[in-house]
């Protein structure tokens, strides 16, 4: 059966509104929104669970977007919304006419599989969504073991986050967590880890990082607090030749992780 919505005032679009716009509300509900084709098929492949779906029809078909959910698509409520309905609910124009109620997923440090060679990037106190959608880019390109969020400001589940991620938020093992319980989490586990900083005296690429290892980043603002900097095993820094001192935090978490991989010999 497949209920329809033709005005943007109907409950259940002022409740996606809401889920869009507060992490709060996320959180309380447990749901999380789903937008773009891409992104509703890696969460699909990472199988969520899926509660509603919402098309419109003169952008997709029902059978395209049934297609697109795959195996959710009999266990979720179906929505056709008018396009005035979906242009209210929808982040972009490229979204191809398909918005998902879903599930948060649930994940512990606990989850993370680690194994000799395991790369783990750590966030401290990450603020933007679109540098934490970018990181976890990263990470699913690196296929790193886990991305550990430590005290976040911002919700891995934000619109944002998920759309700049081109859904990678689904394809890599996210978790979030406190400084105390991830350093416990590192050394039970004999990860050894590298902070990132501008005052370290290492350089990135003179080092092993080969083994279990945690590579950790702060904001762009501020870097790390002091709690990461001398709480970790290494200091390490990106030899900067030009007249800025620092990088984006997600391009620097890229040439880190990468460099790891490369010594891993994952381009073999």
């Amino acid at each position: 059966m497949i209920t329809e919505i033709t005005s943007p005032k109907n409950p259940l679009i002022k409740e996606i509104l809401l889920l869009q716009g507060k992490a709060k509300e996320r959180k309380k509900e447990n749901l999380i929104v789903i937008e773009g084709k891409k992104e509703i098929s890696l969460a699909a492949s990472a199988r969520l669970c899926f509660r509603k779906v919402l098309f419109c029809s003169d952008i997709i078909s029902q059978q395209e977007a049934k297609e697109l959910v795959g195996k959710q698509a009999d266990n979720a409520d179906w929505y056709e919304v008018s396009e005035a309905v979906f242009s209210k609910i929808s982040y972009r124009e490229t979204t191809g006419g398909i918005v998902v109620l879903a599930d948060m997923p649930a994940r512990s440090l606990q989850d993370l599989s680690v194994q000799e060679q395991s790369v783990f990037i750590v966030l401290e106190a990450v603020e933007k969504p679109g540098n934490l959608g970018a990181i976890c880019r990263v990470a699913d390109a690196a296929q790193v073991d886990g991305l550990i969020i430590c005290d976040p400001h911002t919700d891995i589940y934000n619109p944002n986050a998920i759309r700049s991620s081109l859904g990678c938020v689904f394809t890599v093992p996210v978790v979030n967590s406190t400084f105390d319980e991830t350093m416990d989490w590192l050394h039970r586990n004999h990860i050894v880890s590298y902070a990132a900083e501008l005052t370290a005296s290492e350089f990135y690429h003179r080092l092993d990082l080969r083994g279990r290892i945690a590579l950790v980043f702060g904001t762009e603002a501020t870097g790390l607090t002091d709690q990461w900097i001398y709480g970790a095993d290494h200091r390490i820094k990106i030899p900067m030749r030009g007249v800025i001192d620092s990088l984006n935090v997600n391009t620097s978490v890229a040439i880190l992780t990468f460099e790891a991989m490369r010594q891993r010999g994952f381009a073999d």
